[in-house]
């Protein structure tokens, strides 16, 4: 688990400030004690059976984590994909086709063909994608997304539910889906909704779910081949202090039962499909980072760190707020007011940000040479990262027992002028 001890920051069993003197900075650092309990929690606490958690990749496709979350969950556990790339590495964590399901928006017929020739359940999310993908693959098995007009998140950028968004196909226009699927005599095995992310209340996700079984109630002769209920994901995790985490146990006891009943009313049990991702890896992850400068304006006194947005875009497009500590002096009482800026040449590199712009935030004293550790970053951090400014990509290490190894390289000058 990440925690403090004497003053200082841990990752595991492991001073980060180690980390940093060994590996470098910036860099990633993963618990993997963290992702394995997050899965358990998930298991342990949804009783509905059978249950299928296809963790939503997007968030950070490290082969590594990938093989941790296959691990701990095992049957349990399978991989929404959203590209091709994605499925890929799926496959290559030891996924079998059958543990994957293609779930992406404005999808080419080659990506189509991809999905098709790996075996992996495609889930189409749109009318247009359906009559493609019934002309290129008739009388298969197929999934649909359903815009179910319910939509949650942290962020406007991140709902992906109601009239505003881009994804699925809208609740009113399902009787067109229908009959796309009978004219190339598809089969409907999966019936899928994601309302948005960063959801921290059980009623927003119960409200969705609702609707969703809702349409399959009102349209159940056309559904003798349904095999699963696709909720999505969404399950948020705390970034800020005066959040709280979802209360598992509710949560679990909560759509278990509006699922069974359902099941019940239905005739017989279909199995439930939740999709996590910044739930399992979020909070096992640090971006550690080394302060080189240090400067005063009239209105702000900023740091500059040894990384930017291209490492960890959160903040500066969402307006995210992500836990900053400096890693040996995490408790200290001697704090000032400082904004936390990148290096890279973008007026909006900071770290320390809302919505509205710069938020100060109260941190130790701090000096030139001192690594700070920016956390909740295991999720959508390095799996949004990029190389703007011509700036390599960071290392990533997972601690495992105590012990700390790369799993995946820094990135060097050349990779990112010859992409070699």
């Amino acid at each position: 688990m990440i925690s403090v001890k004497g003053n200082r920051l841990f990752v595991g069993e492991v001073a980060a400030s180690g980390l940093a003197r060994q590996f470098g900075t910036p860099l990633y650092v993963y618990d993997e004690e963290t992702i394995r309990s997050k899965v358990r929690a998930l298991l342990q606490n949804i009783p509905c059976r059978p249950l299928k958690l296809y963790y939503a990749a997007k968030a950070n496709t490290n082969l590594a984590i990938l093989k941790v979350i296959k691990d701990e969950g095992g049957e349990f556990v399978g991989i929404d994909a959203v590209s091709p790339g994605e499925i890929e590495m799926a496959l290559k964590a030891g996924f079998r086709p059958e543990q994957i399901i293609f779930t992406s928006t404005s999808v080419t017929d080659e990506e189509m063909r991809f999905a098709v020739a790996k075996k992996v359940l495609v889930n189409c999310d749109s009318l247009s994608q359906l009559e493609r993908y019934g002309k290129l693959n008739p009388s298969s098995k197929v999934c649909f997304r359903v815009n179910p007009d319910v939509g949650a998140g942290h962020h406007s950028h991140v709902i992906t539910g109601g009239p505003d968004s881009k994804f699925g196909i809208w609740a009113g226009e399902i009787g067109k889906a229908f009959e796309i699927a009978a004219k190339h005599n598809l089969k409907i095995i999966g019936i899928h909704e994601h309302i948005g992310s960063g959801i921290l209340e059980t009623g927003k996700f119960l409200d969705a779910m609702k609707v969703l079984l809702a349409i399959i109630s009102k349209n159940r002769e056309k559904l003798g081949d349904l095999e699963f209920v696709d909720f999505g994901g969404g399950i948020g995790v705390p970034y800020k202090l005066d959040q709280k985490p979802i209360d598992m146990n509710v949560f679990g006891s909560a759509v278990s039962k509006l699922f069974s009943d359902f099941c019940s009313s239905f005739g017989r049990q279909l199995a439930m499909v939740i999709e996590p991702g910044r739930f399992l890896v979020a909070e096992s992850g640090v971006l550690l980072c080394t302060v080189n400068t240090i400067k005063q304006t009239p209105k702000h006194k900023f740091v500059g760190v040894d990384t930017g947005f291209n490492h960890l875009i959160r903040p500066m497009a969402y307006g995210s707020y992500h836990p900053i500590l400096a890693v040996e002096t995490c408790e200290s009482n001697k704090k000032e007011k400082i904004a936390v800026c990148g290096n890279i040449c973008e007026s909006g590199d900071v770290f320390t940000r809302n919505e509205s712009g710069i938020a100060d935030r109260k941190l130790p004293k701090i000096k030139e040479g001192d690594v700070l550790a920016i956390l909740v970053a295991g999720a959508y951090g390095f799996s949004m990262a990029s190389t703007y400014n011509t700036r390599p990509r960071p290392a990533e290490v997972l601690v495992s027992n105590g012990k700390a190894r790369v799993i995946r390289e820094r990135e060097s000058m050349a990779h990112v002028i010859y992409g070699v």
